[in-house]
């Protein structure tokens, strides 16, 4: 007798082949049997008019924090999500030592939008080394997860506060070799850094990794090469690319012997040559001999900025300061007519390049307001009301944002949501330079909600635009980063594969409404969307998601590099 027999459905198996009516048997964690069954099962599921798919891979989370109080990995898994990867982005909170662990908080709180008061509610602060902090999640999640080593923790553990500000010396370089081997030999999935100019510590710095040589980066990819099923993930710049980010990419491959992911390509019909150009990073390191892969958006991404967290914001020239003040002292600090001119003239000057369109205030949208006499003018453009108001739109903006304790969020004007942008952004999905990803799930709570990728891959690009195949989409989901990655037993329906399945409506499949819930611990709150149309979403085997709830079970394993990964082919994109 099998454990659980799924009848009737669609599978589509992830390979991109084509969908066709079949059973599926689970015994024991794993599929044990696809095709017309007749054997008796412990429970059945009746699957009818929808799809069966292997669970969803999403290479590119923070939830490194998250699942300490939330173990459901909420709101991804909801989306089909059965795996997750975090660390990404040179950031986590692994391995540990008490005098780095208040500058972790705070850079976690700034430069990924984590509210503080969560990072100190929510966790204990008291591991120690990278194994000590995966066991203590093992057997209590409801995905399966694993995680980068991630370079700004590991410098600052190194190097102290001069991880801040100075290159490393060889002794230096030297500890951060080895706290990374300590963390790969304990299951880490690889290793991440970043050099984007957006990335700014609770002081108002760049991070760690920013100040890193390309000795020392290459010194830490040798590192990963050293060890069996490991990747690199990375942040070149944000922006255009130039020669120079092309050849430090290469680089790191090679001297890992790895495919390296980077984050993020945007793709926009007015701007085509920005990722043309990127893309061409790619082709740079084939002809080498190494594998550079961008990690590519489903959609135009919607920003919510505020002036609490200041994300994106203070990439502004000028504009870092004003969010290395503590709250208090920020709000007093943008009524005084001197800082909010200092900050008009930063934003206004030609420094900004990719940022600039930030700036264009009389357009962006008022997304969220919170006092009664704020909340009607939710939707609206900062231009309308501040021409009804007599003052300038720049103005407005701080005044709404002081008078709700910067809680206030706006949304700059974007584009890429036109039918041109969507044509070509559908080609890179399936470009063998590209995987699809980037919900930065767990991270920027307040800021973006794209954590709906995959539904809005399935539901809105794929049955209402019909952009390409549900299958080919099933398997940009699933097998591609499984294979990226090395994901062993992952990304497909096939017998001996562990049973990581989503079964949904493909006539219903979409993101739900996005909106906040203020579930955090210490009472934060953060942006959320159910899913719409999936059914059921099994992790090993074990239900975890039914009819759009959580069924509260937690069958999620840690993935420990070596053991769940192998060592990731070249020429391993599907």
């Amino acid at each position: 007798m099998i454990d659980c027999l799924i009848r009737g459905g669609s599978v589509i198996d992830g390979t991109g082949a084509a969908r066709c009516r079949a059973d599926v048997g689970i015994h024991d964690g794993r599929v044990v049997a696809v095709g017309q069954l007749d054997e008796a099962a412990r429970s059945c599921v009746d699957a009818s008019g929808l799809v069966v798919a292997p669970g969803f891979i999403d290479l590119h989370t923070h939830y490194d924090a998250q699942l300490f109080w939330d173990p459901m990995a909420s709101p991804s898994s909801l989306h089909g999500v059965t795996t997750i990867v975090g660390g990404n982005c040179g950031f986590g909170i692994a391995p540990l030592r008490a005098e780095a662990g208040d500058y972790l908080k705070r850079m976690l709180a700034r430069v990924e939008g984590m509210p503080l008061e969560s990072l100190e509610a929510g966790l204990a602060w008291d591991w120690t080394s990278f194994g000590d902090w995966l066991g203590r999640m093992e057997g209590r999640l409801a995905v399966n997860a694993g995680f980068l080593a991630g370079h700004s923790t590991l410098r600052r553990l190194a190097m102290g506060e001069a991880a801040v500000g100075e290159a490393a010396n060889q002794s230096q370089i030297a500890e951060m070799i080895r706290l990374l081997h300590e963390a790969l030999e304990q299951g880490a999935l690889g290793f991440s850094s970043s050099r984007a100019q957006t990335h700014h510590d609770g002081d108002g710095n760049p991070v760690p990794s920013c100040f890193a040589t390309d000795e020392e980066l290459l010194a830490l990819a040798r590192a990963v090469g050293e060890h069996p099923g490991t990747s690199l993930g990375f942040i070149p710049t944000v922006g255009p690319f130039g020669a120079e980010h092309g050849e430090i990419m290469t680089n790191l491959s090679l001297a890992a012997g790895r495919p390296l992911n980077w984050n993020a390509l945007q793709v926009d019909s007015s701007s085509a040559a920005l990722h043309e150009g990127q893309l061409a990073a790619s082709d740079h390191a084939s002809g080498r001999g190494a594998r550079v892969v961008a990690l590519t958006l489903v959609r135009a991404m919607d920003l919510r900025l505020n002036f609490r967290n200041g994300m994106v914001l203070d990439a502004l020239p000028g504009w870092a300061s004003l969010f290395g003040l503590p709250l208090p002292e920020r709000l007093r600090a943008l009524q005084k007519p001197a800082i909010r001119a200092r900050l008009a003239k930063g934003a206004l000057s030609p420094e900004p390049g990719v940022f600039q369109s930030v700036a264009n205030w009389d357009a962006m949208k008022i997304s969220e307001a919170f006092s009664p006499a704020n909340q009607p003018l939710v939707g609206r453009t900062l231009g309308e009301v501040a021409a009804e108001r007599a003052t300038s739109p720049f103005e407005l903006m701080l005044d709404l944002a002081v008078s709700e304790d910067l809680r206030t969020s706006f949304m700059p004007a974007h584009t890429g949501d036109d039918d041109e942008s969507w044509r070509i952004r559908a080609e890179s999905w399936t470009d063998p330079r590209t995987v699809i990803g980037g919900s930065d799930a767990g991270a920027h709570l307040d800021m973006i909600d794209a954590f709906t990728y995959t539904t809005a891959l399935l539901g809105p690009a794929v049955r209402e635009r019909r952009l390409l195949t549900l299958e080919e989409a099933v398997h940009q989901l699933s097998e591609v980063p499984a294979r990226l990655y090395g994901i062993r037993d992952r990304g497909v329906i096939a017998e001996g594969c562990h049973a990581d399945l989503v079964v949904f409506d493909p006539e219903r499949i979409a993101p739900g409404r996005t909106h906040t819930r203020s579930d955090l611990p210490g009472g934060a709150a953060r942006l959320y969307a159910e899913a719409e149309g999936v059914a059921h979403v099994f992790v090993n085997g074990t239900e975890t998601v039914r009819d759009g709830a959580f069924t509260g079970n937690t069958p999620g394993t840690m993935l420990r590099s070596g053991r769940d990964t192998q060592f990731p082919e070249p020429s391993a994109r599907a």
